[in-house]
């Protein structure tokens, strides 16, 4: 039986608007994942990619920048993401960029989403590596509360283990808290403490006037702490030894002399020990004195002796002209 025209248009527009409609795909497809634009490749690697897949979207300061091409195990510890970038886009990023790999909403895809550096840098290159930042995982958050639980755990068991024995009257704090009598000691105890720490803060604030008075120059210890009276009193010092030193010396040359005295050297010896040597000097200075008084009348009769008497007169002109030119 053969088709009706009818039916060969109806056939004709149903494969015109399926082809359209799988264009259309393909076009919003290829767009989406940077198939048809101009694109740049850039590298990132990771620790850990966090369920990441090729095809998830790449993001530049939450806008959308292109999509993941390619992701390769380096080794057991490293992880290589390929990205393809519009070209629109990457001339924003910068060398000082870091890829981060993120949510896309609460419970959405892995997306890695790049984040400006600090500072300006120059714009990245086809075929760059870019700095990473891994952010904790679920996992590690899940597995450092269930840590944190079991401590908590242990903590809270030993705490009512503490307090039981406290409530029961052991250990220190129980008797401290259950015994009255050694609550009152306790309460006395601190009562004198109490009193002897306002004494010593009394002996300190006396002992500190004390100490400030040694700084009044009036006093004894103030001048001495005058730098000017302590050198002074520090050249005084070393005159009286140098002073001390020379009367050593001095008693030392006296004992030699008295030394020598007593053992008859000298003359001193013979002056002191030796009756007939000072008779003989007195006999000695009374035969001067004599022989002055005679001297002294010989020169008196010469002065009047009619020869000598003008040569005395002469000498006395001159000692009167000599008087009166003084």
């Amino acid at each position: 039986m053969e088709k009706s025209t009818s039916q060969k248009m109806q056939l004709g527009l149903f494969v015109i608007l399926g082809l359209s409609i799988f264009v259309v795909t393909i076009y919003f497809i290829g767009n989406k994942q940077n198939m048809f634009g101009n694109t740049t490749q850039i590298h990132a690697v990771f620790s850990n990619v966090n369920g990441l897949q090729v095809g998830n979207s790449v993001r530049y300061s939450g806008i959308s920048a292109g999509t993941v091409r390619d992701i390769k195990m380096v080794n057991d510890t490293l992880i290589r993401v390929t990205m393809v970038i519009d070209d629109k886009i990457i001339s924003h990023i910068k060398k000082n960029a870091i890829a981060a790999i993120t949510s896309d909403g609460l419970v959405g895809n892995m997306i890695i989403n790049i984040i400006p550096g600090k500072q300006d840098d120059v714009p990245v290159q086809s075929g760059d590596v870019i700095t990473t930042y891994s952010r904790i995982r679920t996992d590690d958050i899940l597995e450092t509360l269930n840590v944190t639980n079991e401590n908590a755990a242990m903590l809270t068991a030993d705490l009512l283990k503490i307090t039981k024995e406290i409530t029961q009257g052991k250990g220190t704090v129980g008797l401290l808290i259950n015994d009255s009598l050694m609550a009152k000691d306790l309460k006395a105890t601190m009562h004198y403490l109490k009193i002897t720490g306002k004494g010593t803060s009394e002996s300190v604030q006396n002992l500190n006037t004390l100490i400030a008075s040694l700084q009044d120059r009036n006093n004894v210890i103030g001048v001495l702490n005058d730098t000017a009276v302590a050198g002074n009193i520090r050249n005084i010092v070393h005159r009286l030894d140098r002073s001390g030193a020379e009367m050593e010396k001095v008693i030392a040359n006296l004992n030699t002399t008295i030394t020598h005295i007593k053992e008859g050297k000298g003359a001193l010896n013979y002056l002191s020990n030796d009756p007939k040597l000072v008779q003989q000097i007195d006999s000695t200075m009374t035969n001067l004195n004599q022989a002055s008084l005679k001297l002294n009348e010989n020169l008196e009769a010469l002065k009047h002796n009619f020869l000598l008497r003008g040569y005395f007169k002469k000498l006395e002109k001159e000692r009167v002209k000599a008087n009166k030119k003084e």
